[in-house]
């Protein structure tokens, strides 16, 4: 057989196996596949300033781009078992154990463990063997071999599709995810008032709006497919060091009653003027009150906090205790959270990066000491603590703009500590006072407006909030590992 062929062999050999696999996964129900479940090892493996700089490219794809990675590496795997299937046999055999022994542990290594996805493993195995088996077989002849082969190719290929299509179609996570999203619709929780303060956004045209929508809100997490939790199902586990353990079920926080709170949250990947930051409403139980139910005993400083899918966070006490709007929240933007967004139950804690406060899907608390524990982006050299710093982005103008007044507009924020001011510099003249809209509480980011008299040519904008204490923004540049970036804002303008 040709190197050409060879390779064609093995890759489509890879894509029957990866085929076969997705149906078998939905046949024994299992809640990811082999393909999924070797892009969550990749995802844990991955050392934090790798992460954080795919996600500096890459954004809110990263995990289409880690499911496509997967794929292509296990194609290319695939093709180079095949190149050497008929002059290095032991070789490839030796590549297809390794993919076998793989992907079994990436299966049993998932926090819901199944031995039977070792048994998809080694079927999935098991067919790379035949087809290549089966396409190697036309080689004594190269006319008649290379019409056989491509038959064969043509007809296992359509069987991969069809293999691959029943899994999606008949799949157990499909249909649980649908199963989930009508127990949400479902939902009778107590109507929120969501109407948008007055004045806080200055309507500027192709400026995003203060009220991020829940469709347009970021979504950087280590899950490739969001857990699927039945609210009914759901248990939040408050252990460690405390008075009383206790186990709270979704009905017992909407018994509670919902605390509603504007609030911005940010992802400490958030590059300086990036967009990795959203301001919606919340709805849910203040945590400080379940905490005073628990009681804390002396010397704890932690919660611990852990998603349905093992994800774990480390969040200071003090940042719970101390007064500020911390949630255990259900709703995002008036309704039920949306599943990407931690359906049923979340946390929300103004004033710190996400990593180290905003738990998705949370089902686990401990209260414990920093000292005891390293939650999963600290292990990967990310900081225990992380408050948001102040913080200005620029969203207008865009690019180009015409001579004379150009509206120059942005949002600041420093969520729990509020902004006072921004300010804007030309080709770094002096700083000037921008105009400030109104805001809710100090939780929220703030939309800012500068009116520019410019001039034709190519000029620089840079921009610096004030915080509520009297501090400016820093101008000194600092990448976001490992407790966020620093750094003025600036864009380039092309004045016509």
């Amino acid at each position: 057989m040709t190197p050409r062929r060879g390779l064609a062999s093995g890759m489509l050999a890879a894509a029957a196996a990866v085929g076969v696999s997705e149906a078998l996964a939905a046949v024994f129900n299992l809640r990811e596949s082999p393909v999924l479940a070797l892009g969550q090892t990749v995802i844990k493996l991955t050392p934090g300033g790798i992460a954080e700089g795919i996600i500096s490219v890459v954004g809110k794809n990263d995990k289409p781009l880690a499911v496509a990675s997967v794929l292509v590496a296990i194609l290319l795997l695939g093709g180079l078992a095949g190149l050497w299937w008929s002059a290095r046999r032991a070789w490839s055999l030796a590549l297809i154990g390794v993919l076998v022994v793989a992907a079994s542990a990436a299966m049993v290594g998932r926090p819901y463990a199944y031995g039977v996805g070792v048994v998809v493993c080694v079927i999935a195995g098991a067919v790379v063997l035949s087809v290549l088996a089966v396409l190697h077989r036309a080689e004594v002849e190269p006319a008649s071999g290379r019409r056989d082969f491509l038959r064969t190719a043509a007809i296992i290929g359509v069987a991969t599709v069809i293999a691959g299509g029943a899994g999606e179609l008949l799949g157990s996570r499909r249909r649980r995810r649908q199963q989930i999203e009508r127990a949400r619709t479902a939902l009778r929780v107590p109507s929120r008032n969501v109407a948008v303060p007055s004045g806080v956004d200055f309507g500027a045209k192709d400026q995003p709006r203060w009220l991020t929508p829940n469709d347009e809100f970021y979504r950087i997490d280590t899950s490739l497919t969001p857990p699927l939790i039945d609210p009914n199902e759901w248990r939040l586990r408050i252990h460690g060091m405390v008075d009383r353990e206790i186990t709270l079920t979704y009905q017992d926080l909407l018994d509670r009653g919902l605390a509603d709170a504007w609030i911005t949250i940010c992802c400490v990947s958030n590059r300086v003027g990036g967009d990795l930051i959203g301001n919606t409403t919340w709805g849910g139980v203040p945590i400080k009150d379940l905490l005073d139910e628990v009681g804390i005993k002396p010397g704890a400083d932690a919660l611990l906090s852990t998603s349905e899918d093992g994800w774990t966070c480390g969040t200071p006490l003090e940042a719970l205790t101390d007064g500020r709007n911390a949630l255990l929240a259900l709703t995002m933007n008036g309704e039920p959270l949306p599943i990407p967004h931690g359906f049923p139950v979340r946390q929300v804690v103004p004033g710190l990066y996400g990593y180290v406060s905003a738990t998705k899907w949370v089902t686990d608390w401990e209260i414990t000491r920093f000292a005891d524990f390293e939650a999963y982006w600290s292990q990967r050299g990310w900081a225990d603590q992380a408050p948001i710093k102040t913080q200005a982005r620029i969203d207008l103008p865009r690019g180009q703009a015409s001579a004379g007044k150009v509206n120059v507009a942005g949002v600041a924020w420093e969520p729990n500590v509020g902004i006072s001011g921004v300010e804007v510099r030309i080709d770094g003249g002096d700083w000037q006072k921008a105009t400030l809209a109104k805001v809710p509480n100090v939780d929220t980011w703030v939309q800012w407006a500068f009116q520019w008299d410019a001039d034709k040519g190519d000029h620089t904008i840079e921009a610096r909030a004030i915080n509520n204490n009297g501090e400016p923004q820093t101008g000194e540049f600092a990448g976001v590992l490992p407790d966020g970036a620093t750094g003025y804002p600036g864009i380039g303008v092309k004045v016509v």
